[in-house]
């Protein structure tokens, strides 16, 4: 199971890193630790990939690639402290508006990020194949 945190500022822009491995840009978040509860292991990925602590909102979906059988869990947060910098995982780290969400990430990245942004409080729960929704 892997999580991911959109970690929402004040004005609205959201958290997003450059994957060192592919280059693509995405949420922050990562595979769960064995025994580590879902809300720390989204913290521990939004700070190890981009230097930012975190605080979990709510749950805002659940995404299944049906490939890989991977589910993710993405959760809407907001920072709490921490300076942005670049890890192991990430190249680049930026807050980005909603429009360069849609243009800069594949779409099955960008719709955690917007679905996140919603304003209404239900998680959606989408299925794709590692890049289109299905």
């Amino acid at each position: 199971m892997s999580v991911a945190g959109v970690v929402v500022r004040e004005d609205g822009r959201v958290l997003a890193i450059r994957r060192a491995d592919n280059g693509a840009w995405e949420p922050p978040g990562g595979v769960l630790e064995l025994g580590e509860g879902i809300e720390d292991g989204v913290c521990r990925e939004v700070y190890e990939e981009t230097g930012i602590h975190a605080g979990v909102e709510r749950l805002t979906g659940v995404y299944k690639n049906l490939r890989r059988g991977v589910v993710a869990l993405v959760f809407r947060c907001r920072p709490e402290g921490g300076q942005v910098r670049l890890s192991d995982e990430s190249v680049e780290v930026d807050w980005l508006t909603a429009d360069e969400v849609s243009v800069r990430m594949a779409e099955v990245y960008a719709v955690r990020v917007l679905d996140a942004l919603r304003g209404d409080t239900s998680p959606s729960t989408r299925s794709h194949d590692g890049r289109r929704l299905l």
